[in-house]
């Protein structure tokens, strides 16, 4: 039986609010899930005035931007979008 990926995305901004919660879709594997939710954390990213430092950027993130993660009965897929967040937050404020 194949398993399905299904990406939810919950908002930062209303944060444990579930009714400012979305569907994003279902996906066939876990890569493909897992790059929906770094596109959405790249797009938000994007937005963000990266003359900051990367705590700055990083707390934009964490208190506007959108939290994807991905409902699976795949133990092994994990993504953690603050994570990420916190890594590509860093990447970014090395490159100003």
């Amino acid at each position: 039986m194949a398993k399905r990926y299904t990406v939810f995305v919950d908002d930062n901004f209303h944060y444990m609010d579930e009714s400012e919660r979305y569907k994003l879709g279902e996906f066939a594997d876990c890569a493909s899930a897992v790059a929906a939710c770094k596109q959405i954390v790249d797009e938000f990213l994007a937005t963000c005035d990266l003359s900051k430092s990367d705590a700055e950027i990083y707390h934009q993130y964490i208190s506007f931007g959108e939290d994807p993660w991905i409902s699976s009965d795949d133990s092994e897929c994990k993504f953690s979008a603050w994570n990420y967040a916190h890594e590509r937050a860093k990447e970014l404020a090395r490159k100003k």
